[in-house]
């Protein structure tokens, strides 16, 4: 994956590669969640949305250098993360995914009506800056390789995550939490740390979204967004390593290839995600590693 990651800028438009890495960090870090604890989260989109306009913020009025805004996006996402995880971590299913969205939409709102957003116009025209007073992000293929570089680190941490004693015992909360509470696991306490851990990864590729499109807006922290990491997630295959990285790339390229047909891309997708659902459900990858029988 990485070498192909590394090839690639030099026959695919750089700037397709840096959306579709950004928004497969952000799939990532959403199956984190809902793949291997078994929360399903409809928002999301707050803390790419709200990370996004913290590091555009930051770096263009400010005149932040770009690690400093990317990380300051981070870090508030993180701690949207503690705040909505800890009102909504001890609700269940239905409940657990309303909170989430309720939350999220009150943060949509917030930006829409706070000065420092500018409203629909977003933040525009955001310097992408020198990275460490030394790479000049100005540059095309540097900025790529800096994006990549993010990605790698986060997909990095979401693997040692997994196949760590905390991520076994996150898969034991998600198949039998009564279970793993008798064995003396404090479930609670596993899934908020899951939980912001997921929302601080989201804040990194927004922020790094905003500095790589120069742009903060709406788009990013509606609601649409959190429903879109859904269908990124569930194409690629939910609870695997690799899915949420194809379910991107697939979304990315619909959205990109397609974007001639206007609103029809909408209805194209959903005839997509209803196909997969009936024939792969699964998701991509996940029917790979069936065939396969090794896990992806």
């Amino acid at each position: 994956m990485v070498a192909f990651f590394v090839v690639a800028p030099f026959f695919i438009y750089p700037l397709f590669l840096m959306k579709a890495l950004c928004f497969a960090l952000f799939a990532c870090a959403f199956n984190l969640l809902i793949g291997y604890v078994g929360l399903l989260s409809f928002g999301h989109a707050a803390f790419l949305g709200s990370a996004g306009y913290i590091s555009a913020h930051t770096a263009k009025v400010w005149g932040w250098p770009p690690e400093l805004a990317i990380l300051a996006g981070t870090v508030v996402a993180g701690a949207l993360g503690v705040l909505i995880g800890a009102l909504a971590i001890r609700s269940r299913g239905i409940y657990f995914a309303n909170i989430t969205l309720a939350l999220a939409q009150m943060i949509y709102f917030f930006c829409l009506q706070a000065p420092f957003t500018h409203g629909e116009d977003g933040i525009q025209s955001v310097p992408r800056g020198m990275l460490f007073g030394l790479l000049d992000l100005r540059n095309t293929m540097t900025m790529y390789f800096v994006v990549l570089a993010v990605f790698l680190a986060g997909f990095l941490l979401i693997y040692r995550t997994i196949h760590s004693p905390f991520g076994q015992v996150l898969k034991a909360i998600r198949e039998h939490e009564p279970r793993a509470v008798s064995l003396g696991y404090t479930a609670e306490q596993y899934k908020l740390l899951a939980f912001v851990l997921s929302a601080t990864l989201s804040g990194l590729a927004g922020g790094t979204k905003a500095i790589v499109f120069q742009l903060a807006s709406l788009t990013d922290v509606h609601w649409t967004m959190s429903g879109e990491v859904v269908l990124m997630t569930l194409l690629g295959g939910l609870g695997t390593v690799f899915g949420p990285v194809v379910g991107a790339f697939i979304v990315v390229s619909l959205e990109n290839y397609l974007s001639q047909l206007g609103a029809w891309v909408t209805v194209v997708q959903g005839v997509i995600f209803v196909l997969c659902v009936l024939t792969f459900r699964r998701g991509v990858v996940g029917e790979l590693a069936r065939l396969l029988k090794k896990p992806l």
